[in-house]
């Protein structure tokens, strides 16, 4: 889907592939764990507020974790490209049980396709919350923290 993407908005000069499933694209810039260049994938941001802006994991409900999300984990420090604007450093972190809590629902009634993926998989799909890099968290989820970026 990401050559789909990016052929789409290539060709129609950036007016279209911003869009997808009623959800906007994002392009999300992370750097390789292995080999420390820079990976650039298209996801879908099924929900955003204010400046935080929240991704899927799914993989389409794989047994295993996307590789862009393995990268976020060990360098969390991550560029997104929105439509029309230029890259913004972020910082990407997992979302903590007490936000997913309150989060899933807010994905999966708005894109259920997301709540299929979960019943295909024994993982917990991660919601991944993408923060201005100098965004003070107030509550990073409780008592103890925000969950670590672990795969």
């Amino acid at each position: 889907m990401n050559g789909i993407h990016r052929g789409l908005l290539k060709v129609s000069g950036g007016r279209l592939g911003w869009t997808a499933a009623d959800m906007p694209v994002l392009e999300l810039t992370t750097t390789g764990r292995r080999t420390g260049t820079p990976r650039s994938v298209m996801l879908t941001s099924p929900h955003q507020d204010g400046d935080l802006i929240v991704v899927v994991a799914s993989k389409g409900g794989e047994d295993t974790h996307p590789a862009w999300f393995l990268n976020l984990c060990e360098k969390p420090q991550v560029v997104v490209t929105l439509q029309g604007a230029p890259g913004l450093v972020m910082r990407a972190r997992v979302a903590s049980a007490r936000e997913r809590e309150r989060l899933w629902p807010i994905v999966t009634a708005k894109h259920a396709n997301y709540a299929g993926y979960q019943e295909k998989t024994d993982r917990e799909i991660p919601l991944v919350l993408l923060e201005p890099a100098d965004a003070a968290v107030d509550d990073p989820g409780g008592p103890s923290g925000p969950e670590p970026l672990s795969g």
